[in-house]
């Protein structure tokens, strides 16, 4: 019994002396906001749930949709035993060749001239850390770039994260949930000469709200006079409005009109291949020999981030892009998830005024763009669609219109009409 004291006077004194961990100190992360949307809707029995939180694209049974370009794509290389060697250190060039060719139009000058530096990415969120360190590192003006009020809630982690501050422009107009085009065009100008500016190039996300061709213009002329470096983000070509040209179409005028420009590009969304990971960064140049020296800073750049990029889901995106009938069936089918989405958009707001008569103004559902919508609800109105109507999305009133099918919508459109009357 004595050693058996002896033994916990020890054992005590001994955890007294133990070092603290290494790890004490490291605090409890905020969750991610997305995350807790879905959380909540997976614990939620009850059988009229609804998720609006989610980014990934839905069929109208709301069932995660492959796309039949794509699973065809993959029979086709699979039928060719292809090995998994490495790819280079800037990835599958006939991706890269297709990507470009996609963003920037096949009668682009700048491709035509070989001035377009391009490497692949690790989707969007890659391609804007590739783009985020080589900014930099190179971009000879002030190392800020300045964002969208709002932007897509990982652009200002990814660049503080490359070493550049983030600053901000007015866009969302919060009264008329949709564009406030003189705050930004004011804010814009104000910015010094020369500023790193991103912009959307389409399908604005979170806000679903986009520029009209005459807007673009306008904005255009604004960075134009103050000599600004635009900094393109298009995770939706063809998603937004169903043709992949008309989407492109504000990225292709700054570059035809000699705007220096670098350009994020995604194709999770509108190919499906959200786990495959497919993008592709790429800068503009002045000519041939500029573009060689930019393309060895990014091989330096990414050889440390990750070495190589994936290479299957690039072959994939590769063979839809190079192969006629393969492109044709993907660009039709891009085409039919952009129009389910847009038709869920007008009976949404179909069902609001013509079945609940709701006296809210909702033109703004229809006004967007792209999977998302800002509705305008409020943050105590969400809670009530959550904790009422088992309708879950995020505290900001944003809405992913990939989640609303044919059978939800009037269930929808009767829920936010009970928390808004």
């Amino acid at each position: 019994m004595a050693l058996n004291i002896i033994a916990g006077r020890f054992a005590g004194r001994a955890s007294l002396l133990r070092p603290m961990s290494t790890w004490a100190n490291v605090q409890m992360g905020p969750p991610d906001a997305i995350l807790g949307v879905t959380e909540a809707f997976k614990k939620d029995t009850s059988p009229q749930k609804i998720n609006l939180g989610v980014g990934a694209y839905r069929d109208d049974a709301g069932k995660p949709y492959v796309l039949p370009s794509v699973k065809e794509a993959e029979k086709r290389i699979a039928s060719r035993g292809l090995d998994k060697e490495y790819l280079p250190i800037t990835g599958l060039a006939s991706f890269t060749s297709a990507a470009i060719n996609l963003a920037y139009g096949e009668g682009s000058s700048a491709i035509r001239d070989n001035r377009v530096a391009v490497t692949q990415s690790i989707s969007g969120t890659g391609a804007l850390r590739i783009g985020g360190a080589f900014l930099q590192k190179w971009y000879p003006g002030t190392k800020k770039i300045y964002l969208p009020t709002p932007s897509w809630g990982n652009h200002g982690a990814v660049f503080r994260d490359s070493g550049i501050e983030v600053g901000s422009y007015r866009y969302f107009d919060r009264n008329t949930n949709g564009l406030d085009l003189a705050g930004m065009l004011e804010d814009i100008k104000a910015l010094p000469k020369g500023s790193i500016v991103l912009l959307h190039a389409c399908a604005h996300n979170p806000t679903g709200v986009d520029p009209t061709p005459e807007q673009w213009v306008q904005i255009q002329k604004v960075c134009e006079e103050k000599e600004h470096f635009i900094f393109f983000d298009m995770a939706y070509q063809g998603f937004a409005s169903g043709n992949a040209d008309n989407d492109a179409q504000a990225l292709r005028n700054f570059v035809a009109s000699g705007q220096p420009v670098v350009l994020s590009q995604s194709f999770a969304k509108n190919m499906g291949l959200y786990g495959e990971r497919v993008g592709s960064f790429s800068v503009v140049c002045a000519d041939g020999a500029e573009k060689d020296r930019i393309a060895s800073q990014i091989k330096i750049i990414v050889r440390p981030m990750y070495s190589n990029p994936p290479v299957s889901g690039a072959r994939i995106a590769s063979e839809v892009l190079n192969t006629p009938d393969l492109r044709k069936q993907w660009l039709d089918e891009v085409k039919g998830m952009a129009d389910r989405i847009i038709s869920m958009r007008t009976m949404l707001k179909g069902h609001l005024v013509d079945d609940f008569g709701s006296k809210v103004g909702w033109d703004h559902i229809t006004n967007q763009i792209g999977m998302f919508c800002f509705t305008g609800l409020k943050p105590e109105q969400v809670h009530r669609l959550k904790n009422e109507f088992h309708v879950y999305l995020t505290n900001d009133g944003r809405v992913s219109m990939a989640g609303v099918s044919s059978d939800n919508v009037k269930y929808l459109a009767q829920s936010i009409h009970e928390v808004t009357k």
